[in-house]
């Protein structure tokens, strides 16, 4: 299958090209040409499959024409080495808990998958120049990829994190790896981090001196595997319920890659009724479905630290899907999204405020992030409706804030403890691409 750039004036490229390049040469994001639907069989018999199953036939639809099936087969249950349960909170409302992995955080399986797949498409071509992966992190990114790649060989990892702004037990999962994983501090936010690695690959002299590719949400091996959660979600729900429920997702949002590749499920017949994208205080897109304009600006931080995003990579995605690759008007294209999706966005009170309701009426310990999903379920759920929320981390990842709120002691899981007995190593380097490619060509 070939992917086309969002920007439409790059060349089409295969998947290989779109996973080693991670974005097209005129800045857009890769978009394969069509989404191909599962069959009746799948989602008649999806309730009695595991997650390793479901995922492998997402994936074939994905990428089954580019890779060698059993090759995908075992990359696929190589990722899978852990289960997503559903829920349930409280009646009428779950939560889908993304946070079983290594690093206890969604965005595990994606990150675990491109290393594979990369590692795939580097020993498939013969070739021993080494790899480089640019990541820019607002929280859980950087620890996820760091850890899916570390260890793989033919691939160096850089971790750009916004200084002073990620949970201290985030920040020891990427600075305390060594090895080919190298963390580097930004004076700034995440939004300037993410701007230093889209200027990278830009940049034809650092791009001639080393091989860059992006390991962020931008890259189609990253967000596309996400996919497979919603899936399996849907398969326990049909398990447990029967097929009767009007489902609706609800996906804490930051850079809207996870809720990205549940569109793209739903483009493939999933059967969900409608998604809500959560959002704190950072309300671009939140203010876009309201009015139909979309104005990024500055990200401000808030207590849900990982969607501090001002200007989220994916959204191009998600209007070249519903635009039909600009075929539609932007008034047309925002009434197909609004269809389908709706809005929400909280402030860090009303945040504090929903984990400690749902902590005293259910006894389930929300993180920050998942707490904006859970609330937007509760303010939005219609009747005879079915609602599933993305727990997206482990609430000990955000010790410090959820037992400050809730006023408990989290315990910390022990591959977290692990992480904390590490030594952090750290590169500091300024917002400046200038001092960011000069530390590049340098190495």
């Amino acid at each position: 299958m070939n992917y086309y750039s969002t920007n439409g004036k790059a060349p089409v490229a295969d998947l290989q090209k779109a996973v080693v390049k991670g974005l097209a040469e005129d800045r857009g994001l890769y978009m394969p040409e069509r989404i191909n639907a599962l069959s009746k069989a799948f989602f008649n018999d999806i309730q009695g499959m595991s997650f390793q199953d479901i995922a492998y036939n997402v994936a074939s639809a994905f990428f089954g024409e580019d890779i060698d099936l059993d090759a995908l087969q075992d990359l696929v249950y190589d990722t899978l080495q852990f289960d997503c349960p559903v829920v349930k909170v409280k009646d009428g409302i779950y939560a889908l808990e993304l946070f079983h992995g290594p690093t206890l955080a969604f965005k595990d399986v994606g990150a675990r998958f491109m290393a594979r797949l990369l590692q795939y498409f580097i020993r498939r071509g013969g070739g021993h120049q080494q790899v480089n992966v640019l990541v820019a992190t607002s929280g859980d990114t950087g620890s996820a990829v760091a850890n899916g790649f570390l260890g793989v060989d033919g691939i160096h990892v850089y971790v750009l994190y916004p200084k002073g702004k990620v949970s201290p037990i985030q920040e020891c999962q990427f600075t305390t790896l060594g090895r080919n994983i190298t963390a580097i501090e930004v004076d700034g936010v995440f939004d300037d981090c993410q701007r230093l690695v889209k200027s990278a690959f830009m940049d034809e002299e650092l791009n001639r001196h080393m091989k860059l590719t992006s390991a962020n949400s931008i890259n189609v091996a990253r967000f596309l595997p996400q996919a497979f959660y919603y899936f399996n979600a849907y398969a326990r729900l049909k398990a447990t319920l029967g097929t009767q429920a009007d489902v609706v997702m609800c996906v804490p949002s930051g850079n809207f890659g996870n809720i990205c590749a549940a569109l793209f499920g739903h483009e493939m017949g999933l059967p969900v009724k409608r998604f809500i994208a959560a959002n704190n205080a950072n309300d671009i897109v939140y203010k876009y479905l309201q009015t139909g304009s979309y104005e990024p600006k500055p990200s401000v931080q808030t207590l849900a630290n990982a969607m501090d995003v001002g200007d989220p990579s994916n959204f191009a995605r998600i209007i070249n899907l519903y635009s039909r690759n600009g075929e539609l008007s932007p008034a047309a294209t925002h009434e197909r999204i609004t269809q389908l999706i709706s809005g929400a966005t909280y402030t860090d009170d009303q945040i504090r405020e929903t984990m400690r309701q749902c902590y005293k009426e259910t006894g389930y310990i929300l993180d920050p992030h998942g707490a904006c999903g859970y609330q937007a379920l509760a303010d939005q759920l219609k009747p005879g409706e079915v609602g599933v929320f993305c727990e997206t981390a482990h609430p000990a990842k955000f010790k410090e804030k959820v037992d400050e709120i809730l006023g408990i002691d989290v315990a910390i899981p022990d591959r977290l403890a692990a992480f904390m007995k590490g030594k952090k190593q750290s590169v500091p380097l300024s917002k400046s691409f200038d001092d960011f490619k000069a530390y590049l060509m340098e190495r």
